[in-house]
């Protein structure tokens, strides 16, 4: 530890807690199951008999009209190969569309979170665990977050830990200053560690912290860099993991918030409009079995310290060696344990910062990308419930599905160049009755692809739906009408941005296949002035690969282009998209995306606004 930060001052007394690594192959024996259990495993089955069931159907039916769609052209290799492709990725939307449909019926009651009467009466750690992170953001979260557990008289049940991992000598010593600097307000204790030696990232961080300090502490909180909680919040969670002695990690629904770019506030507006339907509806399903997402979430420290050690991945990298996206193995093995892992995105009070721009988020996708290919290699370990290994599966489809996206363009158009230019065979050699026409029914695709695409819309419209008629809803008419404009003008930037990610992801994927790992970043959360060039630089493959499909597509036929031209203008306005949505959002954007916070700030919000102001 650099000479500058003195241990005696900035740590408590240690009290260490036994933190095993195990193998994968390992299954821990679960505790006893509670006298309730069956009823509540009967409900949660139900619950996903009738979204699966569903998503099945909707599913089935949709490949009998994809099929139906390519007539001859079915029994080609091509046709074949995409009506698989068709049947893979409907499958996901169908069961998107079908849990955001559960979510919708959910907020039409109004949820509540459970809070326990009876307030929390041992101690809870709050960890923020940092590498590189800018100095200034961290102190103003921490000095609002503190301000808000002594306002709410609440501040002795908590203790604060910062827990570095920069390696910079200099920044080491303003995270210190920035420690000091709180630890001399009143309120709840705040202490600083920087690791000598970083190993396993922000996993290895906080098993560090569990495994000096835990046995101090029945749970403990992550916190991101850029999180806050209100006070409620984080009392209602610590009373609850005292309550529910089963439960071994309970997630919060952090929302957005702060944006000032463009595409900061096209995320903030989603996240609130959105995003509660469909967290509503994977609660619901998902019940004891939920995920992480490693922040905003409380875990209690003796079950973490029992199941949650994380092997190295067997292999190089950048599939095998440390586990990247932790926080999913670390809730299936929690659950693998017997623990319940809860998500409750009624508890509210819970907040963080997104990317600014689109290029700041496909860096941190590259590493969500490349952690979430590793599970490929934990999917299959012994004892892991099946909703465990479906978070998995879908983790990893979320970014094997661009790839299969644009394979089915491109055979879409294949196949339409075959029909158009390749000779058709009437009369095969083998006997037939009658010439065979290869024929694609042009209008029952039409169908297909307005049904396809009203899935894609439905949870959308249902959020908006929801959220209109929730409390923190637009309740006067010009209110109402603003919502529906920031809808269309999410739907419409966000199906142009689309296609980018979609390229984005797919260069980052062949990276990754090429073993090229995505090391250990920092994440930019600031707003950045993006300069049209740069924004250039980054989408200039995009623009060719536009231009290449748009001369495909029109040669063949000006309907196919037209058809395409949602993908097709993504691709070609690459440049112009990157580079204004990076920029500070104008007057009327504002107007048209404005989220409940910044109309009606929460205590903790506006403790940070006052702070950073100051």
């Amino acid at each position: 530890m650099d000479g500058l930060i003195p241990r005696a001052e900035a740590l408590p007394p240690e009290a260490p807690l036994a933190m095993p690594v195990h193998p994968l192959a390992h299954r821990p024996e679960p505790p006893p199951a509670p006298h309730d259990r069956k009823t509540g495993d009967i409900r949660i089955g139900l619950r996903r008999a009738l979204v699966f069931g569903s998503t099945i159907i909707l599913t089935v039916f949709a490949i009998h009209e994809m099929w139906e769609v390519l007539d001859d052209a079915r029994w080609t290799s091509l046709g074949a190969i995409m009506t698989a492709l068709f049947g893979m990725l409907f499958f996901w939307i169908a069961l998107s569309f079908t849990s955001a449909l559960a979510g919708f019926l959910v907020m039409l009651h109004r949820p509540r979170a459970v809070r326990p009467e009876a307030p929390p009466q041992g101690r809870t750690a709050l960890l923020m665990p940092i590498y590189n992170e800018p100095v200034p953001r961290m102190e103003v979260a921490l000095t609002a977050l503190r301000a808000s557990l002594d306002q709410a008289g609440v501040a002795h049940l908590f203790d604060i830990f910062i827990l570095s991992d920069t390696r910079d000598p200099e920044a080491r010593a303003a995270e210190w200053g920035a420690a000091r600097r709180l630890r001399e307000l009143p309120g709840a204790a705040v202490y600083f560690r920087c690791r000598e030696e970083n190993t396993h990232r922000k996993a290895g961080n906080i098993a560090e912290w569990v495994r000096r300090f835990g046995d101090a502490y029945g749970q403990f909180l992550i916190l991101d860099a850029d999180s806050l909680m209100e006070a409620e919040t984080l009392v209602a969670m610590a009373a609850r993991m005292e309550a529910e002695p089963r439960m071994g990690l309970l997630q919060t629904l952090p929302m957005l918030h702060g944006g000032r770019t463009l595409f900061a506030r096209l995320q903030q507006f989603a996240g609130h409009v959105y995003g509660p339907t469909l967290a509503h509806g994977l609660a619901w399903w998902t019940g004891a079995e939920g995920n992480y997402w490693g922040h905003n979430a409380m875990i209690r420290t003796r079950a973490f310290a029992e199941a949650a050690g994380l092997p190295e991945l067997p292999g190089r990298k950048p599939f095998g060696g440390q586990i990247m996206s932790h926080d999913f193995v670390e809730a299936a093995l929690l659950r693998r344990a017997g623990w319940q892992v809860v998500f409750d995105p009624a508890l509210g009070g819970s907040w963080e910062e997104g990317p600014p721009t689109l290029p700041d988020l496909c860096v941190r996708d590259r590493r969500w990308c490349q952690g979430n290919l590793q599970h490929a290699a934990v999917i299959g370990a012994p004892g892991l419930h099946p909703v465990s290994r479906l978070h998995m599966a879908q983790g990893i489809f979320a970014y094997v599905s661009a790839p299969l996206w644009l394979a089915f363009l491109l055979i879409a158009l294949m196949v339409g160049v075959q029909a158009r230019f390749v000779r058709p065979e009437y009369f095969p050699a083998t006997p037939v009755l009658f010439p065979q026409w290869p024929v694609i029914d042009a209008e029952r695709a039409l169908a297909v692809f307005a049904g396809t695409m009203a899935l894609l819309l439905a949870p959308k419209v249902m959020g908006a739906i929801a959220f209109a008629l929730s409390p923190e809803g637009p309740r006067r008419i010009g209110g109402q009408l603003r919502l529906l404009g920031g809808l269309v003008f999410e739907i419409i930037l966000s199906a142009l941005l689309s296609p980018i990610t979609m390229v984005t992801q797919i260069r980052q994927l062949w990276a990754i296949l090429r073993g090229r790992d995505s090391g250990w970043e920092s994440q930019r959360r600031d707003a950045g002035a993006w300069a049209w060039r740069e924004g250039f630089r980054f989408s200039r493959g995009h623009v060719v690969l536009g231009l290449i499909l748009f001369a495909i597509a029109y040669a063949m036929e000006p309907m196919v282009a037209a058809w395409m031209s949602p993908v097709l203008a993504g691709l070609l306005l690459a440049p112009a998209l990157v580079g204004w949505t990076s920029g500070e959002a104008g007057r009327a954007a504002r107007a048209l995306l404005e989220t409940p916070p910044e109309a009606r700030p929460t205590p903790v919000l506006r403790l940070a606004e006052a702070t950073r102001m100051a």
